[in-house]
């Protein structure tokens, strides 16, 4: 499956060709930081695969809990995550889902890190509601 997609002030574009089969959630503690979330969803897509069209993203290695080095890639302007891989030489981009722009067409089909998931997320239909944004109330 062909998808693009770009950062959220558009300096960043990409194109890739991925597999639906590989979508999965992250639940490990690094991508709850990272992306200021309890999860992040990703795709994943081949060094081939894969390709910057505009930009340059600024990137940063972490160490993760499972000791590995990770290159998280992201827009210097907006800030907005585009991937992570291995240092170096990637063979695989991690994509992450919410910048494809064909995002509601991947289903994730894994999750990972499951131990660190937040114990209310198996639990959202008791959590209210709302099909647009409400108005804010504290």
């Amino acid at each position: 499956m062909r998808i693009d997609g770009a950062c959220h002030c558009g300096l960043i574009t990409y194109e890739a060709t991925i597999n639906p089969e590989d979508v999965g959630i992250c639940h490990c503690t690094d991508c709850q930081t990272l992306s200021g979330s309890a999860f992040r969803t990703y795709v994943l897509a081949s060094k081939d695969g894969f390709r910057l069209i505009t930009g340059k993203p600024k990137t940063y290695v972490k160490t993760s809990a499972s000791g590995a080095n990770r290159t998280q890639a992201f827009c210097p302007e907006c800030g907005t995550p585009i991937y992570s891989a291995i240092p170096n030489d990637p063979q695989v981009f991690s994509i992450r889902a919410g910048t494809v722009r064909q995002r509601s067409e991947l289903i994730p089909k894994r999750q990972i890190w499951s131990r660190s998931a937040q114990a209310w997320l198996m639990h959202l239909e008791s959590i209210e509601d709302f099909a647009e944004q409400p108005s804010l109330r504290l």
